[in-house]
């Protein structure tokens, strides 16, 4: 078992290159069956929001390669980032 609070201390991290995206800022949980179908990361970079926006990006469950000790290791994302999430 594994708490958000474990989720969001991880460093999430791409397969390809090795490049750290940002950290979870939230889940995406489907409705009917309880299962989690995304994870919601807020991009690196971004300073808490104060100059502008923070962007936010989609990371469908099947992406997730591997969680690990101190980080989530992803496929590259097919999405662009967003910077509001459906339902927030």
């Amino acid at each position: 078992m594994m708490t958000l609070t474990e989720l969001q201390m991880k460093d999430i991290v791409l397969m390809e290159n090795g490049k750290k995206v940002g950290n979870v800022s939230d889940l995406e949980i489907n409705e009917q069956n309880g299962h989690i179908s995304a994870i919601i990361v807020t991009l690196r970079g971004k300073m808490m929001g104060l100059f502008g926006k923070e962007e936010e990006l989609v990371v469908p469950w099947n992406q997730i390669i591997t969680i690990g000790t101190d980080v989530i290791l992803i496929k590259s994302p097919e999405q662009a980032p967003v910077t509001e999430v459906a339902g927030k």
